[in-house]
């Protein structure tokens, strides 16, 4: 596993949609560091795989078999156990899980996985005090990503550690925290440098994820300027990401649990193939194992060479 890793990077909610740019921020943003390493194809439907020297894309199957619209809670749980989470708990549920879903989580996760191997992993994000406190006194249920590095026994990092530069706020750059949390001294970063820190985090673990709710949100209440801007954002932080990353020893993968931002016509989820983007060596084959949510961990476990049976040992 010598100086391999990967950087799982989460965008809740994004699907691969329609050629519409009336209504999908994907057919209409300019994304021209993301769009490189799809040889100029938009994530829009009729892109299916594409491999480029640096990277791989593959549409995949969010649905898992299980009719209905795919949820969150369901989603980031097969992403991250390699379970066919829905069919397994009877549904797609989310978007916090329940007490079945938990049960599958608190059994076996990738990051289980990588701290069974005595390897190290982390959750980038970092979470405001008044989010600590409401899970604290039980009244906020964490997600399936955030119930996955907390049953690992990772810490859930705070103020403290975006303030120090060990964690970043949600919006990559950190203006919300400002904006909206009144942090008026906490770090802000150019889209550019957001990106070329967050690559210098991920260094320090061979398993870090970093997970970006606001595409969900703009999918179920946003407007079309605030999809095409906040793609443009991310467009700019992965600049940094790819000037810092080193693709001999690692891979960036960036997936999602369920469509949503894709079509902003209607503000539910849809039942559209999510986008995945592998970028380093070893992308294709890598995109090669990706089919549906469920074949990220197996997919994970043999590119860091890890053994499942420390997980079940």
């Amino acid at each position: 596993m010598a100086n391999r890793r990967i950087l799982l990077l989460f965008l809740d909610g994004i699907g691969v949609g329609e050629d519409d740019p009336s209504i999908n921020p994907f057919a209409a943003a300019a994304m021209p560091t993301l769009l490189s390493l799809t040889n100029g194809r938009r994530w829009v439907k009729g892109i299916g795989r594409e491999k480029h020297p640096r990277a791989a894309f593959v549409a995949t199957d969010p649905r898992l078999g299980v009719p209905g619209k795919p949820q969150s809670a369901t989603g980031q749980a097969a992403i991250l156990t390699g379970v066919n989470v829905p069919a397994a708990v009877g549904e797609h549920y989310g978007p916090r899980p329940n007490a079945p879903i938990r049960a599958i989580v608190s059994q076996r996760t990738f990051f289980k996985e990588v701290v069974a191997a005595g390897e190290s992993a982390a959750l980038l994000e970092g979470y405001p005090p008044a989010w600590h406190a409401a899970v604290n006194r039980g009244k906020r249920l964490l997600a399936s990503y955030q119930q996955a590095a907390f049953d690992a026994g990772l810490t859930l990092f705070d103020e403290g550690h975006v303030q120090r530069g060990e964690a970043m706020a949600v919006d990559w750059t950190g203006e919300t925290w400002r904006s909206h949390l009144g942090f008026t001294d906490s770090p802000l970063y150019t889209p550019y440098e957001a990106g070329g820190h967050l690559a210098d985090l991920a260094r320090r673990y061979t398993f870090s994820l970093f997970p970006h709710w606001l595409t969900d949100t703009i999918g179920h209440r946003g407007t079309m300027e605030e999809g095409v801007k906040l793609l443009e954002l991310f467009d700019g932080v992965m600049a940094g990401v790819l000037d810092r990353w080193d693709d001999h020893g690692g891979l960036i993968v960036i997936t999602s649990d369920h469509g949503n931002m894709e079509d902003l016509s209607h503000g539910k989820h849809t039942e559209n193939d999510v986008p995945t983007l592998i970028i380093g060596n070893g992308a294709s084959e890598f995109a090669d194992e990706i089919t549906t949510l469920a074949d990220f961990v197996p997919a994970m476990r043999r590119y860091l060479h890890l053994s499942e049976e420390l997980l079940l040992s």
